[in-house]
């Protein structure tokens, strides 16, 4: 799976957390990640080719935002996990209430 190639580089999910509050030039990700343009750049256009981002132009600018509906695909496969563990976590739950009642 490509977006888990792509989600496996912390810079790249440091984006994609500044991206969910709203749309941001490069500059600006620049400025909040203390990184380099043009490490920025390349890890937007490595976002951008995996469909998780998306870009507008703006004059002389990007304006990079956040694909949600590629997430989908992340969450369909997670979503047998996550009922493991809601179980797992339901099992715990009634172990240590067990454990206060004791």
């Amino acid at each position: 799976m490509v977006i888990f190639e792509t989600l496996a580089d912390a810079s790249r999910r440091r984006i994609l957390e500044l991206l969910r509050a709203g749309e941001r030039p490069v500059g600006v990700l620049v400025k909040e990640l203390g990184m380099t343009q043009p490490a920025i750049s390349r890890h937007l256009r490595v976002l951008r080719e995996a469909g998780l981002v998306e870009a507008r132009v703006d004059a002389q600018r990007r304006i990079y935002r956040l694909r949600a509906d590629s997430l989908r695909e992340l969450d369909a496969w997670l979503e047998p996990y996550r009922l493991l563990w809601s179980g797992r976590l339901d099992d715990l739950e009634h172990h240590l209430n067990q454990m206060e009642e004791k």
